[in-house]
């Protein structure tokens, strides 16, 4: 390997900054399909009942899509800080730039962007993924970013979170990553139930469903938070330090918990206060049949031979 204007050539290539998030952006098409597929025949319902329809499948569908999308989301703790670093190994040279932190359940994103983007004759845009999730070993990417030779910052915040750091970040945000997965999972299954039940004549069991989502929800919430109480290892890029906070997943997650609790206290609520108007209300388009749900219905029957003969009405009284 040669030396050209006294730098390593790691990059003999042109580099691309990552894109967009795959999985997430896989996750966002399907449900938005279903939204369309459902607007497409909202037309099909008549009457009052059209809104309440849209109101119930699309928020059905936000938490649906949100408990699953911020499985692949980075941001869930996030960072970042304007500095003047170092750029790369074996040169003294430094640059101005903004380096991003994004903590995710199952890695982390570090982003390297310079201002302006062209420094040193190059294109100052970096946007690295490592991930320790399932079989993927977080350290071996590391020992592969090292080769490839990526800049200081990328290297310093990569090192971080490597199993052997001192700082332990590895452990704390893998652990508490993997119970906020697991949880997040089991509340996705808990929704798809209360989909079902809550389409059937048992809108409690419904209401319970909703109420155990929001509850998983929130202890996948909980348990992501639990490294908060753990003091971190200083994150000191040049002259500046590196603090992170609660990312848009983070937040989202906790509102959509939240709004699961509320709805599922409120259908469990109407079925002991007001069980025949709750029934009425998830039916919609379904008419009451009024005096059959009492158990005890006139029918009366009219027949123009009878009134032309001067008899009355034909009254049967039914019990159901």
């Amino acid at each position: 390997m040669t030396l050209w204007n006294h730098e390593l050539p790691f990059y003999p290539q042109l580099r691309r900054a990552a894109g967009f998030n795959v999985p997430l952006l896989v996750i966002i098409l399907v449900f938005l399909a279903l939204a369309a597929s459902f607007l497409l025949i909202l037309p099909g319902i008549r009457g009052h009942s059209r809104w309440f329809w849209l109101v119930r499948v699309l928020l059905s569908l936000f938490i649906g899509a949100e408990i699953v999308a911020v499985h692949f989301s980075t941001e869930w703790s996030a960072g970042s800080v304007c500095t003047n670093t170092s750029y790369k190994a074996f040169s003294a040279a430094r640059i101005e730039a903004q380096i991003g932190l994004h903590v995710g359940l199952e890695g982390i994103n570090i982003t390297l962007t310079g201002t302006p983007v062209q420094q040193l004759d190059e294109t100052i845009d970096y946007n690295e993924q490592f991930s320790w999730h399932l079989g993927q070993d977080y350290a071996e990417e590391y020992a592969e970013a090292l080769e490839k030779g990526l800049p200081d910052p990328v290297l310093y915040l990569a090192e971080k979170f490597t199993p052997n750091s001192p700082c332990g970040l590895y452990r704390q945000y893998r652990l508490a990553g993997h119970y906020a997965s697991a949880m997040l999972w089991v509340a996705f299954c808990f929704w798809l139930l209360s989909n079902v039940l809550l389409a059937m004549p048992v809108p409690l069991y419904g209401g319970l469903a909703l109420l155990t989502t929001g509850a998983c929800a929130l202890f996948s919430v909980s348990a992501f938070a639990s490294i908060s109480g753990v003091p971190l290892c200083p994150l000191h890029l040049g002259s500046s330090k590196l603090t992170t906070h609660y990312g848009a997943a983070f937040w989202v997650t906790l509102a959509t918990g939240l709004l699961c609790l509320l709805l599922g206290v409120a259908v469990v609520s109407l079925h002991y206060a007001r069980p025949r108007a709750l029934r009425i209300f998830l039916n919609q388009g379904v008419k009451d049949c009024g005096s059959q749900m009492r158990g005890r219905s006139p029918l009366t029957l009219n027949n123009e031979l009878w009134e032309q003969l001067g008899a009355s009405d034909l009254i049967i009284s039914t019990s159901l």
